[in-house]
């Protein structure tokens, strides 16, 4: 045992008495997760070295995402000065190994409930807002770290041009949203299958003040699983009626809110495919890269859509399409 597990098995032992642990989940970034056993209790120990991590946003959106309604951990002990949280278990089952045909009406239902509730509720008074400049940066990943790192290419000034005009219409069409909580991981990954009132909702630590569409992308055009166009078309627009009826949106254009929903798409799987090629390259983690292709999927099957967006398009087809399965895959 090493030096910080040796220090958490210690602090766990002076709170619950005779326990062990054992990993619970992994995770992008320097957090880790471990479901802490005591006969039959359990609970789940966040593990974030403080000098990598601040967990006070966590402990902040845990308390307000409570109080609205959601099932997210409950915080038992927190000591900010070593990195340990103790929190209450919400299982081990994932969203994403028990979504099927069968299942995946019920439980995306649930979750767009939930998010419902998060979007109707959510404040946006104490988060950080998703603003043009962080919707810039996060475009500069796919720049920086895909196209340029991973992928070795070298951008000419009309490549360049067009990727600018291609993230200027991206994060014009976010910011003109309406603005509400954004959870920014509401995916299949951080969803637990509960038995009472799921989803059991994870890793929100990150929630700002940004687009009506983001979370319901990272839900629905989820980087790790894929649903065909016309049933995630469905669901959009349930969800459209549904914000309607919770005022979470003003005023009824379905054409608008899919609209926004594609292009929010488009932001943030560019987003995505940076941070999986970035998590390889400085963080020695190459496991997401499998996942690329899926993502980049994405963002050429939505931009063919959207004349506005041809340029972008055809660049991304004749120069990136065809070097993505080759490097998206896991070197």
């Amino acid at each position: 045992m090493n030096e910080r597990l040796a220090e958490l098995d210690h602090w766990l032992k002076d709170r619950l008495g005779n326990v062990h642990f054992v990993p619970a989940s992994t995770d992008a970034s320097f957090r880790r997760y471990f479901r802490v056993h005591r006969g039959e209790e359990t609970w789940v120990v966040m593990d974030a070295p403080p000098e990598k991590e601040d967990c006070r946003p966590f402990l902040a959106r845990a308390k307000e995402f409570r109080s609205i309604g959601l099932n997210v951990p409950e915080v038992f002990e927190a000591d900010l000065g070593r990195g340990f949280l103790l929190l209450s278990d919400l299982g081990n089952k994932q969203y994403l190994p028990n979504l099927s045909l069968d299942t995946a009406d019920r439980l995306y239902g649930d979750a767009l409930a939930a998010l419902c509730t998060l979007q109707a509720c959510g404040s946006i008074e104490t988060i950080p807002p998703y603003n043009a400049k962080l919707l810039q940066f996060e475009l500069s990943l796919f720049h920086d770290w895909y196209l340029q790192r991973h992928l070795g290419i070298l951008l000419s000034e009309d490549a360049e041009s067009t990727l600018k005009g291609a993230f200027s219409h991206l994060i014009s069409s976010a910011l003109e949203q309406p603005v509400v909580c954004v959870h920014r991981d509401y995916h299949s990954r951080n969803l637990m299958v509960t038995e009472k009132h799921n989803p059991g909702v994870l890793d929100f630590q990150d929630a700002v003040a940004g687009p009506v569409t983001y979370d319901l992308v990272s839900l629905l055009r989820d980087c790790y699983i894929a649903w065909p166009v016309d049933r995630v078309q469905d669901w959009v627009l349930g969800y459209h009626d549904l914000a309607l009826q919770a005022g979470i949106l003003r005023k009824e254009d379905p054409e608008q809110f899919l609209g926004w929903f594609d292009k929010m798409g488009i932001q943030r799987h560019l987003k995505a495919i940076g941070i999986f090629a970035r998590l390889k390259h400085r963080d020695g983690k190459p496991g997401y890269l499998g996942d690329i292709p899926r993502t980049f999927g994405y963002v050429l099957e939505v931009s063919s859509r959207y004349p506005e967006l041809a340029t972008f398009h055809a660049w991304l087809q004749k120069e990136v399409a065809p070097r993505v399965k080759h490097h998206g895959a896991v070197l």
